[in-house]
């Protein structure tokens, strides 16, 4: 069956003083009507670790979906992130949305004294990673023999809630990654391109309209049949509801000019009415319905989220 195309809204957050901050973040981010708290996979910069603060947010919680956007594939085993991806499905009920990428942030690679290979062996790697994790997941004993990963008759404890497994979320700005994630995900990320390892100005660039409806023609490439079935997602990183679209556009256009800058697949911008207008053409253009916003902007988007979610 096709998916349905509804709105979804979800918010990425990554730090709290506290506590009872980051319990209190949590369940704003669920009575303003998001679905989906997700937390980024970094070593600089984010305070806390993604696994346990998101199973931290699901006890707080009793409808909010958790997940990440997203785990860096090379920071862990995907054994490890299949089985503690596993657990918080079984103790939050059935509300995980495991993000997996192939990893690009090159500082923190240095840091951690972890090769930087190239993005085709990163890709490589993640391709492994996810037939592990859904082996991992099937509740039976299953063997894998790859170029990075093997695994040997092993049965992966706890079976998740969610059948046949939790959504999995991939993302990508490059061909071979979106392919991957058509062929592979649930949920797929429209992301800038980062195979680099760092942002820069390339990012706004690779983000423009003409370059997303290429990106997803990668994901339909990999996909074939099975794209109708997809969930597309866009991490808004250029948010804002003004009055002044164009005065916002120009102050943060990241080196392109105001109106490419406004219908970049990374920017949306304008007042409530017109956020919703540009949801919903990208919604018929792109088939784009699931929408992350910030920590810092998502109250901000909370009438368009109660305009929109579940339509």
């Amino acid at each position: 069956m096709a998916y349905d195309r509804k709105f979804r809204f979800g918010v990425q957050v990554s730090s709290a003083t506290s506590a009872a901050d980051w319990r209190d973040k949590a369940r704003k981010v669920e009575d303003l009507g998001y679905s989906t708290l997700y937390m980024p996979d970094h070593f600089i910069d984010t305070d806390l670790a993604p696994m346990v603060a998101i199973a931290f947010a699901a006890a707080h919680t009793t409808t909010l979906r958790i997940g990440h956007l997203v785990l860096a594939n090379d920071y862990r085993h995907p054994a490890i992130a299949a089985k503690e991806g596993a657990t918080i499905d079984t103790l939050s009920d059935g509300r995980l949305e495991l993000g997996l990428g192939a990893g690009w942030n090159e500082a923190e690679y240095a840091t951690l004294g972890i090769p930087f290979d190239a993005a085709s062996t990163r890709v490589e790697r993640l391709e492994e990673a996810l037939a592990v994790i859904k082996g991992a997941w099937s509740g039976e004993k299953f063997s894998f023999s790859g170029k990075h990963y093997s695994i040997t008759d092993y049965v992966g404890i706890p079976t998740p809630v969610q059948k046949p497994h939790p959504p999995i979320v991939v993302g990508g700005g490059g061909q071979r990654v979106l392919r991957l994630a058509g062929r592979e995900a649930d949920i797929v990320g429209i992301n800038p391109n980062l195979r680099k390892g760092v942002s820069s100005s390339l990012v706004m660039t690779s983000s423009l309209a003409q370059a997303t409806r290429k990106k997803i023609e990668w994901v339909k490439e990999g996909a074939g049949d099975r794209f109708d079935d997809l969930e597309l997602q866009i991490r808004y990183y250029l948010a804002a509801i003004t009055e002044d679209e164009d005065g916002f556009a120009e102050a943060a256009r990241l080196g392109v000019g105001s109106p490419r800058t406004r219908e970049s697949g990374i920017a949306l911008v304008g007042t409530v009415n017109q956020v919703i207008e540009t949801l919903q053409r990208r919604r018929e253009e792109w088939g784009v319905s699931y929408i992350v916003l910030g920590d810092d902007t998502f109250e901000a988007f909370a009438p368009v989220v109660a305009a929109l979610a579940g339509t």
